[in-house]
């Protein structure tokens, strides 16, 4: 199994590739630094795409057409990193009872990829572009693989929104909160990287550690070494957890 993983900056692509022993280097066109960490199960390629959904599609496609040139294709992309958590709502709870929200320090593996912020304002207030009456804004990634991704690295399955600005009022977090029910985090390349994976015609996931509380920003209370470290040990879990989920895939298509 082949896997891009895709990344905003090299600290996360660092802590993805710490899980491994080691990996190799290449250049992908357009100068592309990848780090290549071999199999088996999963071999994983590693991409600092760049911050923002405009960079992360443009890096992703770039990795999914060259390998797609080469006779390789990918089977799975992945966008990773740290990401903003929200709080629960009232009365919010996950299933079994769990408590909603993503704290610092946890993990979220997406069931919906969301442009939070594509879209146009309107008197009414924001109107995403299908309203508009063209473009999507909702990836959903295949069930059986986040259900295995988040049980592998013990985390919570939900909503995660792709923003262009990160937010940082109380009056914008319970905005996105009230548009997107049950969000959990918020980051910046989630859905360019799934719209590139959807264009080659590759399923995605996306999966956040949470460094700080999505709202008034404050700096002081960030935990981004503890994400990054949370982040190596969601991919020390992933390979394992991909290759039961493919097989189990594989055993209902063939009884």
């Amino acid at each position: 199994m082949r896997v891009l993983v895709v990344t905003a900056v090299a600290a996360e692509r660092d802590a993805v590739c710490a899980a491994a022993p080691s990996w190799d280097e290449a250049t992908l066109p357009g100068g592309y630094p990848l780090r290549r960490v071999p199999g088996p199960p999963v071999a994983l390629d590693v991409l600092a795409a760049g911050v923002g959904p405009a960079a992360a599609a443009a890096g992703t496609a770039t990795a999914l057409t060259a390998a797609a040139l080469t006779g390789a294709p990918y089977d799975l992309v992945v966008s990773a990193g740290i990401g903003g958590g929200f709080p629960p709502g009232p009365g919010e709870a996950q299933p079994g009872g769990a408590p909603s929200g993503a704290p610092v320090g946890s993990v979220v593996v997406a069931d919906a990829i969301v442009a939070a912020d594509l879209g146009a304002e309107t008197p009414d207030g924001f109107a995403p572009v299908t309203e508009l009456g063209f473009g999507r804004v909702l990836h959903r990634p295949d069930e059986a693989l986040v259900k295995a991704a988040a049980a592998a690295a013990g985390a919570a399955s939900g909503p995660v929104v792709t923003v262009s600005t990160v937010t940082g009022s109380a009056a914008r977090t319970a905005e996105l909160a009230e548009r997107h029910p049950g969000v959990l985090a918020e980051a910046m390349e989630g859905f360019g990287v799934a719209e590139a994976a959807a264009a080659h015609g590759v399923p995605v996931l996306e999966i956040r550690t949470i460094s700080n509380a999505v709202g008034p920003r404050d700096r002081g209370a960030w935990r981004i070494g503890a994400a990054l470290a949370a982040l190596t040990d969601v991919f020390r879990t992933l390979p394992g957890a991909l290759t039961s989920a493919t097989r189990a895939a594989g055993e209902s298509h063939h009884p």
